[in-house]
């Protein structure tokens, strides 16, 4: 038998016969992932979202997006003298020995577009939050002067874009594992990407919320940022209410697929949601303080009708003053407690894996321990490439 087998035949044996090998997810579709899109749900939905604007991108601004390294266009404070040569971020103006390369302004190729972008900003009061179909640049931030998505200018904009894996993702793999991911359907070869710019507003983390459908039923409810917020917990009851209400009013008849998920924001006096994004229900999106497996299996509330027929008349007798109660099913709604470990994460920054070598990354993971062994293997590492570049010097 050979190592591979051994293992695949080990895996097997170690695995609870009733445990499913892959989470039991509905089929995920290409028209699914469409269909969280911002261009597709934003005209529908726009009443109730912060204010946004979607710039079509054509091809050319598309490639300039795909395309290695980073030059930005021209701008009326450009000054050669500033560039850092080692930085690998350059804009127009330091190019000028290349009169006829394409790197003099990229703009030059999607010029309608980089004024509208302009436009767009001047019209949100010079300030906006950029994003793509699906993603935002959130995990670009440390290449900002400003360390976070507010974008003055259309190279601001640029900038994040092109430094995120976010938004790679969105151009390179927005059908990756799809049930349909190999068969053509119309529009395919073009997926109709847009630039959206969002009015930049200074949200409150703590009132962000995500809520998962499954079935046009809304099950569950936590918070999107992963820290402890106290006035939170008497506060739930009103703020699950009035998710279930905009819920129920706006969404659950509305949005196109029985299972997804959705994003709102709830600013104070906590009695309006604003929608902020769509996404699938799908492995790639993150269930926050739920686990997958919890989502897929949790209850969903019964018809009213089958509700209604598990009370008993008052006329039974004694054993039906108890049974006259009837529990009412609300969603199940998370929020992270003081002393829950998610609470606790100030060791593992967001998206810190986009930033930092990974094994850095899971040696903070593991605390001081973990990184005093990394430091460790660090050094003896050097050590090790100083004797071998010794020896190999004393045999030249």
């Amino acid at each position: 038998m050979s190592t591979e087998q051994a293992d695949s035949a080990a895996s097997a044996v170690a695995a609870p016969p009733n445990q499913p090998r892959q989470l039991p997810f509905p089929p995920v579709t290409k028209q699914h992932i469409l269909n969280c899109s911002y261009h597709n749900w934003h005209p529908k939905y726009r009443v109730i979202t912060p204010k946004a604007r979607l710039i079509p991108l054509p091809s050319a601004f598309l490639e300039y997006l795909r395309a290695d390294g980073i030059v930005l266009p021209p701008e009326d404070n450009d000054n050669p003298e500033w560039s850092d040569a080692d930085s690998g971020i350059f804009s127009g103006a330091d190019n000028d020995g290349d009169d006829d390369g394409p790197n003099q302004d990229p703009s030059t190729h999607w010029r309608e577009t980089h004024e509208a972008v302009e436009a767009v900003i001047e019209e949100l009061g010079g300030k906006v939050a950029p994003k793509l179909n699906w993603s935002a640049p959130k995990d670009a931030t440390w290449i900002a002067a400003t360390n976070n998505m507010e974008c003055r200018t259309p190279n601001d904009i640029y900038l994040l874009l092109k430094s995120s894996d976010f938004v790679t993702h969105d151009l390179e793999h927005a059908f990756d594992d799809t049930a349909d991911g190999d068969v053509a359907m119309e529009g395919d070869a073009t997926i109709p990407y847009h630039l959206v710019l969002r009015k930049w507003i200074v949200l409150n983390p703590s009132v962000e919320f995500r809520c998962f459908v499954r079935n046009r039923k809304l099950i569950a409810i936590c918070q999107r940022d992963l820290n402890h917020f106290d006035f939170l917990f008497k506060m739930q009851d009103k703020l699950r209410q009035t998710i279930q209400e905009f819920f129920d009013v706006r969404l659950r008849d509305t949005f196109p697929d029985p299972n997804f998920t959705f994003d709102v924001y709830i600013p104070p006096p906590h009695d309006r949601v604003w929608l902020v994004d769509f996404n699938p229900w799908a492995l790639r999106t993150d269930p926050l303080l739920f686990s997958w497996m919890e989502l897929l299996n949790l209850a969903e509330p019964l018809p009213s009708d089958a509700q209604d027929t598990s009370q008993n008349d008052p006329e039974d007798g004694e054993d039906g003053e108890e049974d006259d109660v009837i529990d009412l099913w609300q969603p199940e709604f998370r929020l992270i407690r003081r002393d829950d470990p998610e609470a606790y994460g100030f060791s593992t920054p967001q998206y810190s894996a986009h930033k930092l070598p990974r094994d850095v990354v899971d040696a903070s993971r593991g605390g001081e321990g973990m990184m005093r062994e990394f430091a460790d293997q660090w050094k003896e590492a050097q050590r090790l490439a100083e004797q071998q570049a010794n020896e190999d010097s004393e045999d030249d």
